[in-house]
C-alpha cells in the first residue's frame, strides 16, 4: 500500500461535470443532481482502502450533518475492478447499504471523472462553493491508520462551515493522503 497524496493544483477550477451510475439506487446521477445550494463535496473513495475504512464513519457523519446545511455530497469510486474486485459496483452497493451512506456512491468505470478531477488517492476531497468553484482539496483531518490521532473531520468540517457561511476558505491546505487510485492498464 503506497501512500499517495492529493495532487496540489490551482484552486478555483470549475466543477467538472459527471453523469455516472449510482450503485445504491441504480439510477444515473449528474453533478447538477448533486449540487447543493451552498456548495458541493465530491469525494473519491473505494471499498478496500485502509485509509478510507479508517475514516468512513466520519464521512458518513459529515454526510448526515451537512446535507441539511445546503451541501450536496457524493462519493465516487474509480478503481479498476478487474484487478480490485472488492471495489466492484455490487460490493459498493453492499457497503453503502450496510453502512447507511447518506450520499450516492457512484461508479466511474471509464475513470474519466477521476482524471477530470485530478483525483490521485482515496480518500480525495473536492469541495466546491455555490458557484461551483473548487475551494478545498485538503485532508479530512490529521488521522491516519496507526497514528493515534482522533478521526474528527476537523479540516474538512472547517472548510465546509466556511462554505456554508459564505466565507472564503483559506488556500493553505494539507493534502489528503491514502491509497493511490487503481488505474486500468
Amino acid at each position: 500500500m503506497a501512500l499517495t497524496p492529493t495532487k496540489k493544483i490551482e484552486l478555483g477550477f470549475k466543477m467538472p461535470p459527471f453523469n455516472l451510475p449510482d450503485t445504491i439506487s441504480g439510477t444515473t446521477i449528474t453533478n447538477e443532481d448533486i449540487k447543493g445550494e451552498k456548495g458541493t463535496l465530491v469525494m473519491f473513495i473505494c471499498n478496500h482502502c485502509p485509509y478510507v475504512l479508517h475514516v468512513i464513519q466520519e464521512l458518513i457523519k459529515i454526510g448526515y450533518e451537512y446535507k441539511n446545511k445546503g451541501i450536496g455530497i457524493v462519493a465516487i469510486s474509480s478503481n479498476d475492478v478487474v484487478n480490485y474486485p472488492q471495489d466492484h459496483p455490487d460490493r459498493m452497493k453492499e457497503m453503502a447499504l450496510s453502512l447507511k451512506f447518506p450520499f450516492p456512491y457512484l461508479y466511474d468505470e471509464t475513470q474519466d471523472i477521476a482524471k477530470a478531477y485530478d483525483a490521485a488517492c482515496t480518500p480525495d476531497f473536492n469541495l466546491f462553493d455555490a458557484d461551483d468553484k473548487c475551494v478545498y482539496r485538503g485532508q479530512l483531518d490529521g488521522s491516519r491508520p496507526g497514528n493515534d490521532v482522533e478521526t474528527n473531520g476537523s479540516d474538512l468540517r472547517k472548510a465546509l462551515d466556511m462554505v456554508v457561511a459564505g466565507k472564503e476558505v483559506p488556500k493553505e491546505q494539507i493534502p489528503s493522503t491514502g491509497c493511490g487510485i487503481k488505474w486500468k492498464e
